[in-house]
């Protein structure tokens, strides 16, 4: 059986179907948040709770890792997932384990919020235009003009070095493109520039 799968309309198989897809992509933007939160009200709260900011991120990992094994004992979905998620590890919990990691590994703003942004908004993005037809030499292009507007703005408001734009806006639209069986793009389009990240980061040094 091939690892790879073929490209299918995501309405069609959204549980809850239109209604259900834009409550996907609307979650999915959602995240964009997580880095907000994290950054803003982070310290306080574990603070409150006795834990540090660290150990409160690996502590929803371990509880988001529990409920997807329980989901998957009972093979369900929800009302936004995709059908064939009953059976693997579904998009949410790839995409709640790869903020994760981005949190723990390099959690300072210059990376968190562009590696988090790109997910939270490139992804939904690549999805539609692809969705609306484009070819794939117009998805690899625009995708990697958005995702460098995300690196940029976060240079502007986060200083991310700006030169890092034009690295990453390619790794992650590139990261998002293999449609793999197994690993969500939620994953990969995180993991690889993390994994970017960190073997550049003793060139940079902003951590």
């Amino acid at each position: 059986m091939s690892e790879q799968v073929e490209m299918t309309n995501p309405v069609d198989l959204s549980v809850g179907g239109m209604y259900g897809h834009v409550f996907r992509r609307i979650f999915h933007i959602s995240m964009f948040l997580i880095p907000v939160v994290y950054f803003e009200f982070g310290d306080s709260f574990s603070e409150s709770i006795g834990l540090t900011l660290q150990e409160v991120v690996s502590s929803v990992i371990l509880i988001a890792i529990f409920g997807e094994a329980l989901r998957l004992k009972f093979s369900f979905t929800v009302f936004g997932q995709r059908e064939y998620e009953a059976n693997q590890v579904s998009a949410l919990a790839w995409g709640g384990l790869a903020v994760g990691m981005v949190l723990l590994l390099v959690p300072v703003k210059e990376y968190a919020y562009p590696l988090i942004f790109s997910l939270a908004f490139g992804d939904p993005f690549m999805g539609e235009i692809r969705r609306r037809g484009a070819e794939y030499k117009q998805v690899v292009v625009y995708s990697i003009l958005f995702i460098a507007a995300i690196w940029l703005f976060c240079w502007y408001f986060f200083c991310t070095p700006w030169w890092l734009a034009f690295i990453f806006a390619p790794v992650c639209a590139f990261a998002e493109m293999p449609r793999l069986r197994y690993i969500d793009d939620n994953a990969t389009m995180l993991l690889i520039p993390l994994a970017g990240i960190l073997i550049l980061e003793p060139f940079i040094g902003l951590m």
